[in-house]
């Protein structure tokens, strides 16, 4: 009855084996807080490994780990975008069509703004002529003072004459985003199909 229990005994206890700064190799059923920080072997009661307890990274070992981990991350995430691509589209000329319906977006978007801006552009220089008959825009000393309802007016117009200004620098970048996208898109999907 006794022996069992010690079979049993003898199984959980672990032997590990390190080898210290100096290369002297040591075995034992624990090993000493000195060398916590090594790499350490457990073996069986056959004396052959079983698992490895990695010891304390270098900061050159979790700069690699890391960086490989990110190339996995990098494979991972453009074999998603492969099958998505191969998924979506059949051939080039669907791409292209895709490309091209949504530059259409961005143009219509781009026109709008540009009609606004060049009415916009047109009521700004109306103002403007009003404004040099007051003070402080005329030259004339005697000339009265703005009325505040027109300079609240020129203000407004200038403000919204730059936020759409932005909306248009806006729709060209995303048109040109598009177009560059779409060129990658296009140049993976002939690599992946093997098409010249």
């Amino acid at each position: 009855m006794l022996l069992p229990l010690c079979s049993a005994a003898a199984e959980h206890q672990k032997l590990y084996r390190w080898v210290d700064s100096n290369g002297v190799i040591h075995y034992g059923d624990y090993v000493p807080a000195e060398y916590a920080d090594m790499e350490k072997q457990v073996l069986n009661e056959h004396g052959v490994t079983v698992d490895v307890l990695r010891g304390k990274r270098t900061a050159e070992e979790i700069a690699e780990d890391n960086r490989v981990a990110e190339l996995k991350r990098q494979a991972k995430l453009q074999r998603r975008a492969d099958e998505a691509l191969l998924a979506t589209y059949l051939s080039v000329d669907e791409i292209l069509m895709h490309r091209d319906r949504r530059i259409e977006l961005f143009q219509a978007q781009s026109r709008v703004t540009e009609l606004y801006l060049r009415n916009m552009m047109h009521r700004m220089t109306e103002l403007r002529e009003e404004a040099f008959k007051y003070q402080p825009y005329s030259a004339n000393p005697d000339a009265e003072m703005i009325d505040p309802d027109l300079a609240e007016d020129l203000l407004v117009t200038k403000a919204t004459i730059r936020r759409h200004e932005a909306n248009l620098a806006r729709f060209r970048e995303g048109e040109q985003n598009i177009v560059a996208r779409f060129d990658g898109d296009i140049t993976r999907f002939k690599s992946l199909k093997g098409l010249n």
